[in-house]
């Protein structure tokens, strides 16, 4: 489903259109979707710096590096992945190098480009990381709903980010700044 089109700019002299405000039940479901993504966020940004000392950024990092062929990916293709600004991944990997988990590789073919590459150290620790992290996403998501309820939010939250990402030419994208 395509987002409607904005509304044309008022001429000089004319009023803006009046806000397309929420209805009283799109607002309980808006604050309600705000509230959940902003606790989980904390219960899981919590899990993981009481249980590997980083944020959940970090982590998501890093399992995208042991997803990828040979545990690397270019930089570029990382922030894509992972929804973040360029700038804010250098200062992550910075971060993941400083601890040995992830290491920096020249692109032989693009002297601008490099690679994150996932060390051993930092597998490890995700492998150690990972079966308490899996466990606060159960407890804190797939336990609390129905199979119908999963494959809804899968459903909506899939129909969410393809609206936020889109394909045109300067499209304004994290990973694109």
């Amino acid at each position: 489903m395509k987002a409607p089109a904005s509304a044309p700019t008022p001429g000089p002299g004319q009023e803006p259109p009046e806000p397309r405000w929420l209805t009283d039940e799109e607002q309980r479901v808006w604050r309600s979707f705000m509230e959940g993504v902003t606790l989980l966020d904390d219960h899981l940004d919590r899990q993981l710096q009481r249980d590997a000392g980083m944020p959940h950024v970090y982590y998501g990092l890093l399992v995208k590096l042991a997803d990828a062929p040979l545990k690397r990916l270019r930089m570029t293709e990382l922030a894509m992945l992972a929804k973040i600004t360029r700038s804010r991944l250098s200062h992550a990997i910075a971060r993941l190098e400083k601890n040995g988990w992830v290491r920096r590789e020249d692109c032989p073919d693009d002297k601008r480009g490099q690679f994150a590459v996932l060390t051993e150290e930092g597998f490890e620790v995700l492998r150690q990381t990972a079966p308490g992290h899996v466990e606060a996403v159960r407890q804190a998501v797939f336990d609390r709903l129905s199979p119908e309820q999963q494959k809804s939010l899968g459903e909506i939250m899939r129909i969410v980010a393809e609206g936020l990402q889109p394909t045109e030419a300067g499209a304004d994208l994290p990973w694109l700044r």
